[in-house]
């Protein structure tokens, strides 16, 4: 089993930053992949940003330039900073870890609320 906890959400002023963290416990030795993904009212969840065991990263169309992912394999932790933040960035955040390849197991965690209002 793994858990999964997001911190750092909260209010954002559109144009500026906010950063969140993502730290996996548990059996944490098979995650390959960590992510972001996001969820706003009436929409379905989308994805963010995830980023591999090596470093390789992909991102949502909606983020490219402005959030950049980041991982310490050490501490099994994420991070997400995101800069020039949009009212439309307004959704729960989600973060993940995929275990195993050849089957893999899907943790999310339970979700941190981000803002981005004047």
């Amino acid at each position: 089993q793994v858990q999964i906890v997001e911190s750092g959400g909260g209010l954002g002023q559109p144009g500026g930053s906010l950063r969140l963290s993502c730290t996996a416990s548990g059996t944490t030795s098979g995650i390959y992949i960590m992510g972001w993904y996001r969820q706003a009212p009436g929409e379905q969840r989308e994805l963010v940003a995830i980023i591999t065991t090596g470093s390789l990263t992909n991102y949502g169309d909606s983020v490219k330039g402005r959030f950049t992912i980041s991982g310490d394999n050490t501490k099994k932790t994420v991070y997400l900073q995101m800069n020039i933040l949009k009212p439309e960035d307004t959704a729960v955040y989600y973060c993940n870890a995929v275990v195993g390849i050849t089957r893999p197991l899907i943790y999310w965690g339970e979700g941190t609320l981000v803002t981005v209002s004047p």
